[in-house]
């Protein structure tokens, strides 16, 4: 049998994979492979597949048999391309060491440069290039990173120790340190690892070699990776691949350089070559923000008035050739590319493409350009644009007429504005975040080890980095505003405060960011609206012609209805009535007619409650002019509307006229030990009818006064919620339409409407058949149908919700993301059985599921009607519909080929 193949080689235009393996050789590894197939300059190097991750993980970190000689001889190869060799002393092949997820995760997982450097090789690399600065300058970075990622001595033992040396010696940059210079720290380096790990640095480079292997593999589970990943839905089960690839150096002089780059701006999708570039580094410097990096056209370097020359102007015919490439992917790729590249000693190197993270603005121009482009078609445009990322387009922005107290400029990394309290570490930004405070991440520079404080915060600053920095990137693909490298700012963590401008800003102080100026601001600034047109307005006319679902929002205001009619709502899906009772004006009434005795005690109350609900009602139909609006008759516990404690109760008491001991009597009768699973939905109709009554009446009077208003037609959608016997429904319907008759009549007009209920129990799933015979639609309630499914509130899920993510035993919230084996199994069985009795019955959903991406898939799958959600998630469900549609006809397009 033929041996397992573990290894692919890339390089020398030649590439053993291609882009269509990238779930075997990850994102990374199936792009170094295509890049070399189409011929441009990548150093030559081999992906080991995430085959190997998973293989690694289930023998206990063990590799599987035949991995070493595959690498043994890919390696040689390698050697054999670039004249080199493994370990020889006098001519010295180099390599680096990188994950490849099969999904981007940039910064997540580690990395090793330059390994196989020893005090041989080092000597030997020094030798080859004449040049002994460049080779132990090196030398010190391969030893501080191989130390942080392979053997766990931390970072900062190394940047003490070259800060203390360039104290001593006056100097200030890392560039202005001499070949003498960089041995000394190369020693004072290996004597720290000594030091802390009672052994000395590793000289036998295949030691090193699968030290790194094994580093780079682990750290799929590291946590940084781990947050990642559940906050992007990538699953633990894809693994990554680790790339091996020849060095390339852009640190051998004035005539080498490496950068990072964007064919377009991933901040605002213009056109224009985007990206920075360092002369005399290597890549971690440009990323890691430890220097500051220089323009990448001269265009840029103009915009941002800085003083050094730009790639363009520093190393014209690389720029040149480089520019070429950026051509080349974009139509190869037909998307938006991310570039490493390094120049060495004039010779240009491409270390790696993919997709480039980008802001949700810049997504729709770059999807709907490259239509105008011919790149791409609408049905692509679609699928490019991630429907949650549009969240970042519609919430408001700074207002440019007010005053605005600037406390420093930066880089405008990520765009957008927030307001919020300082605070300078990942932990705190994190426990904020829980008690519902607004914070800003404040940080000299981020690290991937942040990522969870970055997800918390609603902004981020720091005072190092660049445009492609880590905080940039991470934030742009969060959607977080970040201003970046704001020099000014000067921090101490001790004091927990920020200087700049000469004013001090203490922990809790509340500061704005604004990442489409750069600006950070002192105090709170106001904000406008968003617009909502142009490439946007583009983008979402295509969706709405590619989607099959109706989207409609969940609003019992005027404010929300005209908000979601904004967004492009076609309708209510779901009207709370519960939620229009909480005013001062109505709480009196509404609790006195909880706590009548009888009927004729209700009915005074609820005389004073009618007009006020058929007011409601009124303006919803009309700012919905004709489109359908579902309304969900009382729902909730009792006890949300009655009086706690003893003062709360005397207020009552005096509001309603009741005597306090009979109103405490009262309120121990209605007492339930478990009130979201008691007296409540259509319970309550059935105990107390006339609330019922009143809520359908004022519904219809409601609707004929807006038809008039409008000269629309207005058909209500009553909805009976909590249903889970079909007796129970038709109880309810007959006085639904008993009522319907009696307005009629004194109206002389006759009533459309429709009646139908909220499936949110099993039991109404299971029994859909015989509900459908008088339901005329039915709206999944997925909040209650998940509670009662997994017999789990969501009130108080959160305390424990964490842990089985943690652990594992849930990989999503199903109160976020539908679980489609459970809930989700009973909505089909739901949907199939009310379809079996009446085959046109329009069923929706309407819980918080109904904006969440994942969730509208699902009920594209399931044929669902229509999805309602809140109305800025409107917008977000339009995208994921056409999407879900899209992927459906792709799906059913290749079952038919294949058949």
């Amino acid at each position: 049998m033929a041996e397992k193949k573990w290894v692919y080689s890339f390089g020398d235009g030649k590439a053993e994979g291609a882009a269509r393996l990238r779930d075997l050789l990850g994102g990374k590894g199936a792009n170094l492979a295509e890049m070399s197939n189409i011929g441009l300059p990548v150093p030559p190097g081999f992906t080991i597949t995430t085959e190997v991750c998973t293989a690694f993980y289930e023998n206990d970190r063990a590799f599987p048999d035949g991995l070493k000689a595959q690498v043994e001889t890919a390696l040689a190869e390698v050697g054999r391309a670039i004249g080199a060799n493994f370990g020889d002393a006098k001519n010295p092949l180099l390599v680096s060491v990188r994950s490849g997820a099969r999904a981007s995760m940039p910064g997540m997982m580690d990395t090793v440069l330059n390994l196989g450097l020893n005090d041989a090789t080092a000597a030997g690399l020094a030798a080859r290039a004449g040049d002994e600065r460049f080779a132990y300058d090196s030398y010190r970075r391969f030893i501080a990173m191989y130390s942080d990622v392979v053997l766990g001595v931390e970072h900062h033992n190394f940047e003490e120790i070259l800060e203390y040396f360039k104290e001593e010696q006056e100097l200030k940059l890392d560039t202005e340190l001499s070949a003498e210079d960089w041995k000394n720290i190369v020693t004072l380096f290996k004597a720290r690892v000594e030091e802390e790990l009672g052994r000395p640095f590793p000289q036998d480079v295949d030691e090193q070699l699968w030290g790194a292997i094994s580093a780079v593999f682990g750290s799929w589970r590291n946590r940084r990776a781990e947050t990642y990943r559940r906050l992007h839905n990538i699953p633990e089960s894809w693994g990554t691949a680790v790339n091996i690839q020849a060095m390339v150096f852009g640190n051998m002089g004035e005539t080498s350089a490496t950068g990072v780059a964007f064919t377009r701006n991933p901040s605002t999708g213009e056109k224009d070559y985007y990206g920075e570039f360092l002369i005399n580094a290597q890549g971690e410097d440009v990323v890691a923000g430890i220097r500051t990096p220089q323009s990448l056209t001269k265009k840029a370097r103009e915009i941002a008035k800085d003083k050094k020359p730009s790639m363009e102007e520093a190393m014209p015919g690389a720029f040149a050739e480089l520019a070429a490439v950026f051509d080349r992917l974009e139509k190869h790729y037909a998307d938006m590319q991310d570039v490493e590249f390094t120049v060495q000693d004039g010779k240009l190197w491409m270390l790696q493409t993919r997709a480039g993270k980008r802001t949700a603005k810049a997504a729709l121009k770059i999807a709907v350009e490259m239509v105008g482009e011919g790149l791409i078609d609408e049905k692509t445009a679609i699928s490019r644009v991630d429907p949650a990322s549009l969240d970042q387009l519609l919430h408001p922005t700074l207002d440019p007429d007010a005053p605005r107290d600037v406390l420093a400029t930066g880089l405008p990394a990520s765009p957008g504005a927030a307001s919020g309290e300082v605070v300078f570490n990942s932990e705190e930004a994190a426990s904020m975040r829980q008690i519902g405070k607004s914070v800003i991440l404040v940080r000299v520079e981020t690290s991937p080890e942040d990522i969870n404080g970055m997800h918390s915060a609603a902004a981020i600053l720091t005072t190092r980095g660049g445009m492609t920095s880590h905080a940039a990137v991470v934030a742009r693909g969060m959607g977080r505003p970040c201003v970046s490298g704001a020099g000014t700012i000067r921090i101490d963590y001790k004091t927990e405060t920020f200087t700049a401008s000469g004013v001090t800003v203490k922990k809790g102080d509340v500061i704005t960011v604004d990442g489409s100026t750069g600006q950070v601001l002192k105090g709170e600034i106001p904000t406008l609206q968003p617009e909502l047109s142009g490439d946007f307005a583009t983008l979402m006319g295509w969706a709405d012609k590619h989607r099959r679902m109706e989207v409609r929002t969940n609003a019992e205001t005027p404010h929300d209805a005209e908000t979601a009619r904004k967004f492009g709502a076609e309708g209510i899906g779901l009207c709370r009535t519960e939620h229009m009772f909480f005013d001062e004006d109505r709480i009196v009434a509404v609790r006195q007619m909880i706590l009548a005795d009888d009927a004729k005690g209700r009915r005074a109350p609820l005389d004073k409650i009618l007009p006020m609900q058929r007011d409601d009602f009124r303006q919803l139909f009309e700012i919905m002019h004709g489109l359908p609006v579902t309304i969900r008759l009382l729902d909730p516990p009792l006890h949300e509307f009655l009086p706690k404690g003893d003062a709360e109760i005397a207020q009552v008491a005096a509001d309603t006229g009741m005597p306090a001991d009979k109103l405490v009597r009262r309120l121990a009768e209605l007492a339930e030990s478990n009130p979201m699973l008691g007296h409540r939905g259509c319970r309550l109709g059935i105990s107390f009818p006339e609330i019922y009554e009143m809520q359908a009446r004022a519904i219809f009077e409601g609707a004929l006064e807006a038809a008039k208003k409008t000269g629309a037609p207005v058909i209500p959608e009553i909805m009976v919620p909590l249903v889970a016997m079909k007796t129970e429904l038709d109880f309810l319907k007959a006085r639904i339409d008993a009522v319907a008759a009696e307005v009629g009549k004194e109206q002389g007009v006759g009533l459309t409407y429709h009646v139908g209920t909220m499936i949110e129990l099993p039991r109404a799933a299971l029994m859909a058949r015989e509900i459908a015979e008088s339901a005329e639609f039915f709206s999944f309630g997925t909040n209650d149908l998940t509670q009662t499914t997994y017999g789990i509130s969501r009130d108080d899920a959160a305390q424990f919700m964490n842990d089985y993510l943690g652990k594992k035993i849930l990989m999503q919230d199903p109160f976020v993301s539908l679980d489609r084996d459970g809930v989700g199994e009973l909505v089909r069985i739901a949907a199939e059985r009310g379809r079996a009795t009446r085959p046109g019955i329009k069923l929706g959903i309407c819980g918080e599921h109904g904006g969440d991406p994942a969730s509208i898939a699902f009920c594209e799958e399931v044929g669902l009607t229509y999805v309602s959600c809140s109305p800025y998630r409107v917008p977000i469900a339009r995208l994921a519909a056409a999407q879900a549609a899209l992927h459906m006809g792709a799906a059913a397009g290749t079952a038919g080929s294949t058949a």
